[in-house]
């Protein structure tokens, strides 16, 4: 009799365990199915004022609208946006920290000796956010009207020219590089901390040769004429400014870069959660207003899936990895 009284005890023991599962497991789920149901953070590694900032403001414009709920862009610049990267590597991976980056995070494997997180590991691809040319532009001062004149000038007197990019590590400062070995010239590198700490002051008033700079940072002053486009660094040119040439046009050929904006989360999001942000991503992003908003800033706007934006990401890595082995590129 007392072991049949112990087994029933067991019995409704076990019984209890596995409502109360159960019952966790719905809660979570629910959890899951209600989010966002407070502030998302947006993250992005450089400063107010810049193609990265303008981007994500217009991407959590159109999400704060579509889920009814708000999302901040918070600007954790510097380390040319390794703080970001790690600030969202590290957070708790419950969809409230969001990270935009430009260009794949795998390249700053190579451009640190040392990370506090694994690029690749800690975050989770959701969606690409749309794709864009850079633009080579020099002040209204140059004497150069075409890159075919800038470049010939360049090899008749090396390392006399200099040119600024937002930040070590930043894609326009890899595509100077790369447009530097593909030209076969030498021209002076001077990073600076994003573009609105001193850049596009130092540069309209004629202290810089020239830039290598996004769309969104480059496409607004050129089209005001404050500063002198000479390319596109994409194969293609670009529709919103059809008149600036491409650098393969323009005496290199075969040069191509083509940037991007990504979305990411930390790895271990649930996977329902990163389905959603993906799913709102693509209707945010197909909608003519929103399409029209990232018009400005030289982007066209493209959702993707997780795993082709993991795809971009590895082909990134590929392309930049021995350039910036060539050209010694450490971020410290």
């Amino acid at each position: 009799m007392a072991m049949l009284r112990r087994q029933f005890l067991q019995a409704c023991g076990l019984a209890a365990l596995a409502s109360l599962s159960r019952a966790a497991a719905a809660q979570a789920q629910g959890e899951l199915e209600a989010w966002p149901n407070r502030v998302v953070r947006l993250i992005v590694g450089f400063p107010p004022g810049g193609g990265a900032d303008l981007a994500a403001r217009i991407v959590a414009a159109g999400l704060s609208d579509k889920w009814g709920r708000q999302v901040v862009v918070e600007n954790k610049p510097g380390a040319g946006a390794r703080i970001a990267l790690d600030a969202v590597a590290h957070a708790a991976p419950d969809g409230y920290t969001v990270l935009l980056a430009p260009g794949a995070p795998e390249v700053n494997s190579f451009l640190f000796s040392r990370l506090t997180f694994d690029p690749v590991a800690d975050l989770a691809p959701v969606s690409l956010v749309g794709t864009y040319p850079d633009i080579i532009a020099v002040p209204n001062s140059s004497a150069f009207t075409t890159l075919g004149e800038l470049i010939a000038y360049a090899k008749a007197n090396p390392g006399k020219l200099n040119w600024a990019s937002p930040g070590i590590g930043t894609v326009p400062h890899l595509a100077g590089e790369l447009f530097k070995r593909r030209a076969g010239i030498e021209i002076t590198h001077v990073p600076y901390r994003g573009v609105t700490e001193g850049l596009m002051s130092d540069f309209i008033g004629g202290r810089l040769d020239l830039m290598f700079n996004t769309t969104g940072s480059l496409l607004p002053p050129v089209e005001a004429h404050q500063v002198r486009g000479l390319a596109v660094t994409s194969a293609a040119r670009y529709p919103g400014a059809p008149q600036l040439p491409t650098v393969a046009e323009s005496g290199v050929p075969g040069y191509d870069v083509s940037s991007w904006y990504g979305l990411y989360v930390p790895a271990k999001t649930p996977a329902v959660i990163v389905k959603k942000l993906n799913a709102d991503m693509a209707a945010m992003l197909a909608d003519p207003a929103v399409v029209e908003k990232f018009k400005p800033l030289g982007i066209v706007a493209a959702a993707s899936t997780p795993q082709q934006l993991a795809a971009r990401n590895a082909g990134d890595a590929a392309l930049w990895g021995p350039i910036i082995a060539e050209a010694n590129i450490k971020v410290e």
